[in-house]
Order: structure tokens, then sequence, then C-alpha cells
């Protein structure tokens, strides 16, 4: 779909967890993209209505102006309301402080907040000792009153509300002690408002008060450079080599080290104001409806809404299918003036009362819709559902009615064969050449001649002919028109849907963190939701796992017909599942199906004896899995220490899983799954699951490590991502698996600015969707990878080249949700509406002309 070229925007989005900026002179400007309803106002089964005018309406232009009067109202044959969600923005502060405590070595940490809210800080420690970034629970000393224990690595304790406040001073505030000699190198914290589930952090990343000159080191470090960097450049230098020269004796005469004066002269107190963002939602409606000119035959768009501010419509109009913006000939509506010879602008009028504005727009009978977006001021925009607001029109000429073939039955074979169209008869063809190099692959396995060669060419040859039979099918599909009825655009065609691997135009979002579990009604916040990640062009949400867990985030599962989790009850999930099948969003249940919890034990105190409605004893344990003396045969894949690895092999224990996933299917409504860690048993059995719950889409977790020689990633992942593949073989294709080996590589890329890593040997991408790009699930993080856990967190501020890589490259691309809910989320929603313009989809071709020269400004931004 051709749009209008704008003029450069700076995107102002929701304010997220994740990021700080500092107060700008001038607000940024961001599109806000809002679905519409899915009810549709017809008259007999048909889009519009022609009944007979119930008045008269005369039309006139005078100049720039169009006049409508009506002796009566006309009837109304199109309507609809648009919900326009925007955000309200408050500025604050967070302040941290380092004070000298009243005993020697002895200091206090202050933060607080100058918003009002439920604030959380969330904490821990490092120790001079520790190597790496992972963070320590604080000693019991330190831990202030009301504090909560988060895992075995962080703290939790709430700000107090100040009795008396400063002017532009803190609202909220907490004080930390730091216990002298305790070894501590830093304090690492966020700041969480519960009230809106909001995560503040410091450029990305946590923030990081150093209390030793060796913790210095990383973007996020707040009160350094006051108090460890005395001189700049070579005197800075010349003074670090007189420090470690000046003695050699360990002890002073009063026995204190010398470690211990040389860090008392380094820590220096330190106050610093970081600026925030707290935004809220405000809701206003956009109302257009269309009536019809009986005598003039012209179109009377009206458009409406509640804002009370100034509100511009940007439109144009389009005269055939491809909803191409055009210049409609005037006259034009009052306050309207020419954008570039390519669109109009008109500025809405106010309504008497001033409760809203509205304007009028009359276009000629040969116009087929009315295009547009909305502007509420220099800083808003809207949208619908990622692509402009397309208002279709009645044709002028009465279309005659075309029977409909009676299928009901089947197919009619009245003649011969010959009467088979032409296309249904050659993707046939193609889909016998699929079958053959299918069984081309499974008989090279068996002789162990396949080489990596051979099957890649299989495998891409497989790839082009499914996108060509595609093709076929997309073009191909015939149109049945009704007398009156208008053309559904091409995005609302019915695509050809593949069990396991959808349509190929699927955009994943991950609808949870590793924290969405505290507050005990994630469900129902999600719902609330809904509507907003639809309008942003999402089309399948990945929900946490459902049942009774070990761990409150769902991963260690105990009773698995249990669906009263941490997120919330059965009937909330049902509630979320409908919500989102409302606003066109399909769902994916998280499947942990290598491992789970048991209920009791066994004679020798070990954990293997299940209970609930699967009451397996230790027999669908696998028999090498060193913990729990499972009496089931040996496990088809890696071993999960932390639980009983379940024996798939067993006929009883697939019987349970499938009739379970089925029961998922058909109770909750999902329709697919995410696999976790399905490095941990056969791809082979995970295809009996797909064959037996028949899933819309699933997505496997096959992630190991990738390869590096002394420490730096190799350029050559092929090993990596065959691993990847060969599972993807192993279940017959029915799921795809998350392309951990591109995420891995945008790292090393966009991190050091190596782009050439981007190709691999043959000019391809060097990931799994370089080889089989509609299994590969390409995302840049994960509720593992980033939130609080922080495995392996993608390289901070590089966040928007990873999406912009993903969501313009084939595979599925899937959205993690602290991304979404951030100052990325403007930036986001535009990358999803070009890749849905430009119809790229999980087969599309990639081109890689200049592999090893790419451009890039200062900051190492990809220039696509």
């Amino acid at each position: 779909m051709a749009t209008v070229s704008l003029e450069p925007i700076v995107h102002r989005t929701r304010r997220d967890s994740s990021t700080f900026r500092g107060r700008k002179q001038r607000q940024s400007a961001s599109f806000l993209d809002f679905g519409k309803s899915n009810r549709r106002l017809c008259n007999g089964g048909r889009l519009f209505s022609f009944r007979p005018r119930a008045g008269v309406v005369r039309a006139s232009s005078n100049g720039a102006t169009a006049v409508v009067e009506a002796d009566e109202i006309v009837d109304v044959c199109f309507k609809e309301s648009y919900p326009l969600r925007r955000t309200d923005a408050v500025e604050g502060k967070i302040f941290i402080r380092l004070d000298s405590g009243k005993d020697e070595g002895a200091w206090q940490l202050t933060v607080g907040c100058s918003l009002p809210g439920k604030w959380i800080l969330h904490w821990g420690v490092n120790y001079e000792e520790d190597v790496g970034s992972e963070w320590d629970q604080p000693p019991v000393e330190m831990r202030p009153p009301e504090s909560v224990i988060v895992k075995d690595y962080a703290i939790e304790t709430p700000l107090k509300k100040l009795s008396s406040v400063a002017k532009e001073g803190p609202l909220y505030e907490l004080t930390v002690n730091v216990i002298p000699n305790s070894g501590i190198a830093a304090i690492n914290f966020v700041l969480k408002d519960e009230e809106t589930g909001a995560w503040y952090q410091h450029r990305g990343r946590d923030f990081k008060v150093p209390l030793v000159a060796s913790a210095v080191e990383g973007s996020n470090i707040v009160g350094a450079s006051k108090r460890f960097d005395i001189w700049a450049g070579p005197l800075g230098q010349l003074s670090n080599i007189l420090q470690k020269t000046e003695v050699t004796d360990s002890t002073t005469e009063g026995g204190q080290s010398v470690d211990t004066k040389r860090r008392a002269r380094q820590l220096e107190g330190f106050y610093e104001e970081h600026s925030i963002v707290k935004e809220s939602y405000v809701d206003n409606s956009l109302t257009v409806s269309v009536r019809e000119c009986p005598q003039t035959f012209k179109h009377l768009v009206q458009v409406e809404t509640d804002y009370t501010g100034d509100v511009v419509v940007h439109w144009g109009v389009c005269r055939d299918d491809t909803r191409s913006w055009k210049l409609p000939e005037g006259p034009y509506p009052p306050n309207t003036t020419p954008f570039k010879k390519k669109a109009l602008r008109t500025l809405l009028q106010p309504k008497e009362g001033g409760n809203g504005s509205s304007g009028l727009f009359t276009l000629n009978a040969d116009v087929m819709g009315f295009i547009f977006v909305l502007k509420l001021n220099e800083n808003t925009w809207f949208r619908c559902m990622g692509n402009d607001f397309f208002v279709p029109l009645p044709s002028s000429e009465k279309k005659p009615l075309q029977a409909k073939p009676d299928w009901s039955e089947g197919p009619k074979d009245t003649s011969s064969e010959a009467t088979m169209p032409e296309p249904a008869r050659f993707t046939d063809g193609i889909i016998n050449e699929i079958r053959n190099l299918v069984t081309d692959i499974a008989s090279e396995k068996i002789r162990q001649a396949k080489t990596k060669e051979a099957q890649e060419s299989i495998l891409q040859e497989i790839e082009k002919l499914a996108a060509e039979a595609y093709s076929i099918f997309r073009t191909s599909t015939p149109t049945l028109v009704e007398e009156d009825a208008v053309l559904e655009s091409e995005a609302d065609q019915t695509a050809k849907i593949c069990s396991g691997t959808g349509t190929g135009y699927e955009i994943v979002c991950q609808g949870f963190n590793w924290e969405s579990h505290k507050s005990g009604k994630w469900y129902l916040e999600l719902k609330q939701k809904a509507a907003e990640l639809s309008s942003l062009g999402f089309t399948v949400m990945w929900l946490p796992p459902p049942t009774e867990s070990v761990s409150p985030e769902g991963y260690m599962p105990k009773d698995l017909y249990n669906l009263n989790s941490r997120y919330g009850t059965i009937d909330e999930l049902k509630d979320l599942v409908k919500r989102l099948h409302e606003v066109g969003i399909k769902v994916l249940g998280d499947a942990v199906l290598n491992h789970r919890c048991a209920h009791f034990q066994n004679k020798n105190g070990v954990w293997n004896i299940f209970g609930g409605r699967l009451n397996w004893d230790d027999r669908a344990i696998v028999a090498d899995d060193p913990h729990f003396q499972g009496r089931g045969n040996k496990s088809s894949g890696d071993c999960f220490h932390a639980a009983p690895n379940i024996d798939h092999s067993q006929d009883f224990v697939r019987k349970d899983i499938k009739e379970w996933m089925c029961w998922l299917r058909k109770e909750v409504g999902y329709d697919g799954w995410r696999l976790d860690f399905v490095r941990g048993f056969w791809g082979g059995y995970v295809k009996d699951y797909m064959d037996a719950s028949e899933p819309y889409f699933a997505v496997g977790e096959y992630w190991d490590s990738l390869s590096y020689t002394y420490g730096a990633m190799d350029h050559n992942q092929d090993a990596h991502r065959q691993r990847i593949v060969d599972w993807i073989n192993a279940t017959g294709g029915t799921a795809g698996a998350f392309d951990v080996t591109t995420k891995g590589i945008l790292h090393a890329a966009l991190e050091k600015c190596e782009y050439w890593r981007l190709s691999d040997e043959k000019g391809k991408p060097p990931g799994v969707l370089g080889w089989w790009p509609s299994r590969a699930v390409t995302f840049i993080e994960n509720h593992d990878t980033g939130s609080t856990q922080g495995h392996w967190r993608f390289p901070g501020g590089k966040e928007m080249q990873g999406y912009a890589y993903i969501l313009t490259h084939p595979g599925t691309p899937a959205v993690f949700y602290d991304h979404i809910f951030s100052n990325y989320q403007s930036e986001i929603g535009k990358l999803i509406s070009l890749r849905n313009r430009k119809k790229i989809h999980c087969r599309s071709v990639v081109s890689i002309k200049y592999p090893f020269i790419i451009k890039h400004d200062c900051s190492c931004s990809l220039h696509v």
C-alpha cells in the first residue's frame, strides 16, 4: 500500500521502565496507532446501504469551500468509531545521594523520587572479589525494614513518603546504610513503580553506585567522575602509578591496611539528579460517517472527535485498490492547505459548546476511498492498526450480482480434470516436488551420505517452491462480489495457513517479563493493553506458562491441569485469551514439556512421585537424570538439573501430554505453543505433539552456545545454526525455532560495528533465517536474556538497530514486552507498519549486495 511522504518526525512515546532522557526544550512527536472496532454496520449483510433516501441534500460550492444543506437527515451508509488513546506525560526526577555515616567508614545511600506513585527499590550489591555483573544480596544488617527477598540475587524495598517536602525535592525517599569493611564494591538498583509496572533504569541498564575505584567501569555509573578522577588525562595516569608504588608494606602503624586507606581517600559523597517521565493514558474517540447525496451522487464524509484541542486531518483519496494517495478535485473544506502536492491538511472546526471538533469532506463519485492520518498537535499523530485510516466509499454504479458456487458438499466435478483452474494444477505440481525433496532429505539422512551443502541446497529449493506456490495462491484466490459490496483489501483476504507456521505474516509479541508474576493480576493488566498491542500491528501473543509451578515465573511446573498461577486465575486467563481474539491476536501458550516437579518423595526421600490428574511414578523420569532416580529410558537430549526430566519415550507420557495440550486448546483457547527447553528431548516427540494439537503457530527454544575462539565470536556460525535446523527437521517442520544464531551475531555486529558479520560466506544472512527462514523466529531480547535476569542482554542503546534488522528481514520477528512499553514503542510501531506495507513475510528474499561495506554514522546506526 502506498503512503504519503511526511516530513521528518521525532517520536515521543510511552516512557519505558528501562531508559531515561534529559529534559528537552522541545517535545518530540509520535505516531500512535489505534485499531478500530471489529463491528461493522451493515444492511442486509452488505457493507453499504442503498435504500431510498429519506431527504434531499443540496450541495453547492463557492471558491475553496463546500457547503452542504440537508432538508432531512440522509441515511448513513458507513459509520465507524476509533479509540484515540494518548499519553499525558509528567516530568520528575530521581535523586541519588551518598553521604558519610556516623561511624568511620560508614556511608548512607539515599534514593528519592519527586513523582507520586508506589515506588519500589529493586537492588543488590557487587563484592570486590566478584567477576562479572551478576548481583548478590546485601548483608542482612544493610536491609531496611519491609525489604523482600527476590530469589537469591536482589532485595526489594519500598520508598517512604516524606512528611514534609521541599520545593523541587523528593516526595518519596529511602536510605540504605553501607556497612564499613563489608567488601562491597558497588550498589546496583533500578526503580519500579508498582502502580504502572514501569521499571526505570539508567541509560538502559541498572544504576550502579561504585564504592571503590575498581568498580567504575561501564556507562551506567552514577557519581563516579567526581570521586575517582581527581586529575584527568596524563596527570590522572601518573597519580595511579604513584598510588601503586607508594608503599610495599600491607599495613600502617595503626594496623589499618593501605587498601582501606586508599578506599577511604577515594570514596567521597555526591549528589545527582536524573530526569524521568511518567505517563498516564487519556482516552478520546474519533467517529467517521459516510452519506451519499442523491442528486449529485457525491460522497459526504463527516469526521468528528471529542478532543478539545486543534485537530488536523492529513488526507487524500484513492481511486483504485492500491490505496495510493491522490489529491482530490476541489472544492475543499475551510482551513485546508496542500502538503507538498501529495496530500491536504484540514483543520477541523470546533463544535458548539467546545466539546470537540468536526469537519465535512465532499468527494466525487469516482473516489473509492477516503484515506487519512490524524494530527492532534505538533507532537502527536494517530494511525489505524499501523496503517493509515481508510474509509471505503460506495460505488456509484450498481454491479450485477454474481452467483456464488455451491461448495457446501465440496467442489463439483462436472466435466474433467481439464476444468481445474490452471493455478491449482500448477500448485499441485509444486506440492509434489516439495514432497519429493523432503523424501530426498530423509533418504539421504538414512544413508548418512548427506553433506551440509546438499541439505542446504534442498532446503533452499523447498523455500523457493513454497514461496512460489504461496504467491500463486494469493494472486489466484477467486473474488466473489455481491451487489453493492466493496472489495476487501489484500490484507483482509484469508491467507493460507500451515499448521505450526501460520500464514507467514505473523509478528509476535512476548507478553510478559521476568517480574510479571509479582502483581498477581498480570492477566488482568495485559487484557487492558490488548487493543493497544493490536493497533501496533502484533498478530500473535506469547503468554507466560499457565500452570501451577514451584517457581513463581511458571517454569517449574507441578500440576499441569491446575491453571491458577501467580499470573492470575484460569477464568482471568480465559478472559484474556478471549479479548486477544476479539482484537485479532492469536495466542501462544508457554508449554514446559521437558521437566516437571514432583508432589511426593519415594522411599529414599527423592522427589519423583507426581500427583494431580497426571499421577505418574518414577517410570516417567529418564534413567540418566543423576538427581531423581528415574526408571525410564535414557534421555534423548540434554539434562535440566533443577527438576525431574520427563521420559517422552514412554507411551503413557506422550498420551497424557497430547491429551493435556488438546485440552488447553479447547478449554483456554490457545492457538499455538512456545515450547520451553526443547534441547532436552528429541524433536520427533514434538512432531507427535504438534500433529495431535494442530497449532496455528509453534516455536521451540533451542538455545546453546555459539562458536568462540579465544573469547572472540567466530564469523562462521554454521555449526550452531545447523543444530537448530536439525531440531526443526526432526519435528518434521511442524514447529519453528528461535533464531539464537542471529541474536548472537547481532550482538557482535552492533556492539563493535562489525557489520561484515551480517553476511555468511555465501552472501546470505548468517543465522537460521539464512537457511530456513520460514521456521526462524527472530528476536533480540526475552525474559531470560533481558528483563531483571540479564543473562545475555542486548547491547545497550542498540536495541532499535536490532529491531530494524529483524523487522525488515524474513523469518517471524518477536518483540519483547519491555521494549514495546518503552521509549522505543513509536519506532517499533513504524517498523511494523513498514513491514506490513512492503508485505515482508517469513519467506521474503534477502539480497546482500555489499556485505563488507556498510555505511554508518558516528553512533554506528545502520542505514537501510
